[in-house]
């Protein structure tokens, strides 16, 4: 009888002792979660925009024949990598749609900057756009980039979780000087 009563009251002593630590991990984890882990919004950057090829046609139609190579900078402030799929980048100039860029499948590392390079080849009949070639002579183009990025956040190599990403940018491009500046808003969902 006597180690019996020893015995349970070893075993609840262990028991406390378990719980006790257990809360604590919880307590730590949620902290951590709450705070260094919480989702953060990645940070785009346009790096640069080179002219490839920029023609305006005047006869027999009024065609604007612009080839740009965008390269973007994303840095990723998530203690998760996020693979995504192939999509694809949207110009719009006023509600018009006027280019697409492909993006190729890849891996934004966990808390580090990755690049990544396109090109946008627009061809547009400027009658069917009676905005662009006022902003055009005046030197300054505002266009809108839209791009949905869909794929999986990998969190410590065994936490999969399904995420979506929304970018949209304004980009101002200046045609004198052959340069661009970019304001972008991005959301994560998951």
């Amino acid at each position: 009888m006597a180690c019996g009563l020893r015995c349970t009251k070893g075993l609840k002593i262990c028991c406390g002792v378990t719980t006790i630590f257990l809360i604590v991990v919880l307590v730590i984890l949620l902290i951590l979660f709450l705070t260094d882990f919480k989702q953060k919004d990645p940070t785009i950057t346009l790096q640069s925009v080179k002219f490839g090829r920029f023609h305006l046609d005047i006869l027999p139609i009024l065609d604007l024949n612009l080839s740009l190579a965008i390269l973007v900078t994303v840095d990723n402030p998530n203690h998760g990598s996020f693979t995504y799929q192939n999509s694809s980048a949207y110009l719009n100039y006023r509600g018009n749609l006027l280019a697409t860029a492909p993006l190729h499948e890849d891996t934004i590392p966990a808390l580090k900057s990755h690049n990544i390079s396109t090109i946008l080849n627009v061809y547009v009949d400027v009658t069917e756009v009676p905005d662009l070639l006022g902003d055009y002579l005046g030197g300054v183009i505002n266009f809108t980039s839209t791009t949905t990025l869909v794929g999986k956040v990998k969190i410590f190599n065994f936490i999969k979780i399904k995420a979506t990403t929304y970018s949209t940018c304004d980009i101002f491009v200046y045609i004198h000087g052959q340069i661009a500046n970019s304001t972008c808003d991005n959301k994560i969902k998951f």
